[in-house]
C-alpha cells in the first residue's frame, strides 16, 4: 500500500522508522469478512519494500513564531514593537500543559496605540476640505465613527503587546495553540472606561517527560513476539506454490462437486441466529458477491466454512450454521450464531503443467532450474522475515516506552496528531476506492473528524507519548545523524510532492523529516542497549 503525499505525511525508505502502534505486514485486499487476515509473504514478495512514517511534529519543533488572536481578529508575529512601558504579565500554570497569561496594559501604551491608529486614518482618510493628513482629530473621530476607532485601537493594542506577553513562554508555546479568551466586546468596554486593557490568553506548551523510573529506558527488557506465519523457508515454499498454480490453466468442473484444490466462484450471504425470527438480523460485512475461492486457503476462512461446502456444485446453494470463534478480528461478532448462505456460481479445477526445470524461467524470470528458483524465492523471504522482526521489535520497544512516562498532553498537539492520522486514513480510503467530492466533503466534515478524535483518543494519546520518549531520549543521550543524510531525504520527500504535483512547505518538510531521522537513531540506540527476546506465537 502506497499512499499520495500531503504536508502531513512523507514516506521514506528503509533504514528510517517511524512511531506506529501497529505495523500491518499483511497487503489484503478486499475480501470477505469470513476471511482470517493471515501475514502475507507472497504479497510481500512482489512489492518492493518500504515504510510509512507518520510525522506529527515534536513540541520542540512548534515554538510559536506567528499565531492569530481570534477573539480580535489580529495576527500577530513575533517582532517585538517598542513599547513606551513594560506591560505586566501573570502567569497560572493549568493542566494539560496550558499557561493561562493575564495581560496589564498600562494607560500610557493604550494611548500610544491611540496616537498610532489616529495618524494611520488621518492619511488614509479622505475628507472633502481637507487635505490628506490634516483633519482635525475631531472631524476624523465623527467621519470614521468612535466605535470604529475604539476597535481599531484595541487590535492596535493587542498587535503590539502578544509578542511582549508571550515572552514568558518562548521556546515552549506550541504553534497554533494560542487563544484569547477575553472577549473583545469586554476588552473594549475596559479600554472606553479606563483607557487600558487588561486581557486574559491561553497558550500549550511543550509538555515535560516524566519517567518512571527515571531513566528507566536505559535498561530495557523487551519480548518480542513473532508470528508463526513470518518464517522465511515456510513462506518461500508457500510463495513457489503460488506461482506455480499461476501456470495453470482453470477448467469448468461439469461432472461433480468441489472438492479440495479446485476453484469456486461464489456469492455468500449470513445473518445472525435467533429463535425469535423477529430478532434475526442480517451481517453485512459478510455479504459478498463473485468471491473466488481456492480450496487450497481453506485454513484462511472462518472455521469449518470450506467442510460445509465441500461437495457443492455449480448452480448449487447452501445453508448452514458456523458459529465465530472467541480469537474474531471483529469483536462483536465473537461467539456470534450465523446462518450462511452460499450459492455457487462457477467451479473449477486446475489443469498444472510438470513442475521442473523447464519452468524456472516462467517461475521467477532470471533463474534456469527449479533449485535456482528456490534459493532466491527463500533469500527474498529471508530479507522480509528479518524487515518484519525489526519492525516487531520497534514496536514492542515503543509500546514499552509509552508505559514508562507520564505526560499532561496539550489538547492541540491531540488535535493535531489526530487530524494528521484521520488525513492519512482519508488518502488511504482514496487511494483504495477512489471516492467521490461528496463522499470526501463528508468524510472531512467537522462532525467527522471529531466523532473520529474521540473513538481513536486512546489509540492517539498512545502514539503522542511515544513520539515524546523518543524525542526526549534524543536530547537526553545528545544522539545525531549526518546532516548530508537530512539533505538528501528533504529533497527526495519533496521530489514527490512534486512528481505528485502536491503543494508543500519546505521548512515543514525539513522537520518532519528531521523527527523521522531522529527516531529512527534512538530506536537503533535503544536496540542496542536493550535486552530483548524473541519469542514466536
Amino acid at each position: 500500500m502506497e499512499l499520495h503525499f500531503s504536508t502531513t505525511l512523507l514516506k521514506f525508505k528503509p533504514p528510517l522508522s517511524r512511531f506506529s502502534p501497529t505495523t500491518s505486514l499483511s497487503l489484503t485486499s478486499t475480501t470477505p469478512l469470513l476471511l482470517e487476515p493471515k501475514k502475507c509473504f507472497s504479497n510481500l514478495l512482489t512489492l518492493s519494500y518500504s515504510r510509512q512514517f507518520f510525522l506529527p511534529q515534536h513540541p520542540s519543533h512548534r515554538n510559536s513564531t506567528q499565531f492569530t488572536a481570534f477573539a480580535s481578529t489580529v495576527a500577530v508575529d513575533s517582532t517585538k514593537d517598542r513599547l513606551p512601558a513594560d506591560v505586566e504579565v501573570t502567569e497560572t500554570e493549568e493542566p494539560n500543559s496550558r499557561v493561562r497569561l493575564s495581560v496589564e496594559v498600562p494607560a500610557v501604551v493604550c494611548e500610544d496605540c491611540y496616537q498610532r491608529v489616529i495618524r494611520e486614518f488621518t492619511k488614509l482618510t479622505k475628507i472633502p476640505g481637507f487635505r490628506p493628513g490634516k483633519v482635525p482629530e475631531d472631524v476624523l473621530i465623527n467621519h470614521v465613527g468612535r466605535k470604529n476607532i475604539q476597535k481599531a485601537v484595541v487590535e492596535s493594542i493587542l498587535k503590539r503587546t502578544l509578542p511582549h506577553a508571550m515572552s514568558s513562554v518562548t521556546g515552549r508555546a506550541l504553534n497554533d495553540s494560542i487563544r484569547i479568551i477575553t472577549k473583545f466586546s469586554v476588552m473594549e468596554e475596559t479600554y472606553s472606561s479606563t483607557k487600558s486593557l487588561r486581557y486574559d490568553l491561553i497558550v500549550d506548551v511543550a509538555p515535560e517527560v516524566k519517567w518512571i523510573p527515571e531513566d528507566g529506558y536505559k535498561n530495557l527488557k523487551i519480548v518480542v513476539e513473532i508470528d508463526s506465519d513470518i518464517d522465511a523457508q515456510r513462506a518461500s515454499e508457500q510463495e513457489l506454490k503460488r506461482r506455480y498454480k499461476s501456470l495453470g490453466l482453470l477448467r469448468i468442473v461439469t461432472d461433480r462437486g468441489l472438492q479440495i484444490g479446485d476453484v469456486a466462484v461464489l456469492d455468500i450471504s449470513a445473518t445472525t441466529i435467533d429463535q425469535d425470527e423477529s430478532n434475526v438480523q442480517k451481517i453485512p460485512s459478510t455479504e459478498t458477491k463473485g468471491f473466488h475461492f481456492d480450496t487450497e486457503d481453506g485454513d484462511k476462512v472462518l472455521p469449518g466454512f470450506l467442510d460445509s461446502i465441500i461437495g457443492i456444485q455449480q448452480g448449487e446453494t447452501m445453508s448452514f450454521p458456523l458459529i465465530f470463534p472467541e480469537s474474531w478480528r471483529q469483536e462483536n461478532l465473537r461467539g456470534v450464531h450465523a446462518q450462511f448462505t452460499v450459492e455457487c456460481k462457477e467451479l473449477f479445477y486446475r489443469e498444472l503443467p510438470e513442475l521442473n526445470d523447464s519452468l524456472a524461467e516462467k517461475l521467477l524470470p532470471g533463474c534456469t532450474t527449479l533449485e535456482q528458483v528456490k534459493e532466491s524465492l527463500l533469500q527474498r523471504c529471508l530479507e522480509v522475515e528479518q524487515t518484519a522482526k525489526e519492525q516487531a521489535t520497534d514496536n514492542a520497544i515503543l509500546d514499552q516506552l509509552r508505559k514508562m512516562i507520564e505526560v499532561d498532553i496539550p489538547q492541540s498537539l491531540f488535535e493535531e496528531q489526530g487530524r494528521q492520522l484521520y488525513g492519512a486514513q482519508l488518502l488511504e480510503m482514496q487511494t483504495k476506492m477512489n471516492l467521490s467530492k461528496e463522499q470526501l466533503a463528508s468524510l472531512s466534515s467537522p462532525k467527522a473528524v471529531n466523532e473520529y478524535l474521540e473513538s481513536q483518543k486512546e489509540n492517539i494519546k498512545s502514539m503522542i507519548k511515544q513520539n515524546l520518549a523518543v524525542g526526549d531520549i534524543f536530547r537526553r543521550e545528545n544522539l545525531q545523524f549526518p546532516t548530508e543524510e537530512l539533505v538528501e531525504e528533504v529533497e527526495n520527500s519533496i521530489s514527490e510532492f512534486k512528481r505528485h504535483k502536491q503543494e508543500y512547505e519546505e521548512e515543514r518538510i525539513r522537520e518532519q523529516v528531521q523527527e523521522v531521522l531522529e527516531g529512527a537513531k534512538v530506536l537503533e540506540w535503544l536496540r542496542e542497549h536493550a535486552e530483548i527476546q524473541y519469542k514466536t506465537r
